[in-house]
């Protein structure tokens, strides 16, 4: 497929997994990143966002990702994309809407690093069905790929996302933590009773309003 495909730059696909590294660092000491959800804690959920008018950023998205570029903090979307899997819309629906989100972010300011976002869901159609892929939320085979491929230090890494399977995935890699906030799916019963528990010794699990609130919640901003 990715043959057929006239890919933005940057990116390729990897196993069916889009991959795309936009400001590439070519230093050699690893640094954090703050993995973002997109759908729900960046951009105003949209049920399936896929039409670029439909496009809305959640206030305050940009000041947080600026703050970031500021203090070298990585910043990286991990978002699963089920409606690929399902048929409802197609990759350079996906890349259209990516256009307008960054674009929007770099006219205030701000810059991201990374994106990683999957297809595959177990109701997906062929070639995107699978039972449980590496690389869906909760699982971590998005954050894994882009330590590897961007030099990311997990171990200071957090992510926010607005449902308890993006908290899940950070747990999954080992990051420092996440935060749950309440755009998007986050309201949902269940979001932030299941989030707030996978708080451990290892990983802190926090909640917010929106990602507008995360430098004032996290040491990663310190």
């Amino acid at each position: 497929m990715s043959d057929a495909l006239q890919l933005p730059q940057g990116a390729r696909l990897v196993d069916g997994v889009f991959h795309q590294i936009l400001r590439p660092d070519h230093t050699t000491a690893q640094r954090p990143a703050l993995f973002l959800d997109r759908d729900g804690c960046v951009a105003v959920e949209a049920h399936y966002l896929h039409k670029v008018e439909n496009v809305e950023l959640i206030p305050g998205t940009a000041d947080v990702i600026a703050r970031a570029n500021a203090l070298n903090i990585a910043v990286v979307f991990v978002t699963n994309q089920a409606g690929i899997g399902y048929g409802y819309f197609d990759w350079p629906d996906f890349f259209a809407v990516q256009k307008e989100i960054l674009s929007r972010l770099a006219n205030d300011g701000a810059q991201v690093d990374g994106v990683y976002a999957c297809p595959f869901h177990v109701k997906g159609k062929p070639p995107y069905d699978h039972a449980d892929h590496p690389a869906r939320k909760p699982n971590p085979g998005m954050i894994v790929s882009a330590a590897g491929e961007m030099n990311l230090d997990l171990s200071r890494s957090w992510i926010v996302g607005d449902r308890a399977g993006d908290l899940a995935a950070g747990a999954n890699a080992g990051l420092a933590g996440g935060v749950q906030v309440s755009t998007g799916h986050g309201g949902q019963e269940g979001e932030r009773k299941n989030a707030l528990a996978l708080a451990s010794d290892d990983y802190q699990a926090l909640s917010a309003n929106s990602l507008a609130d995360v430098c004032s919640l996290i040491d990663l901003f310190n």
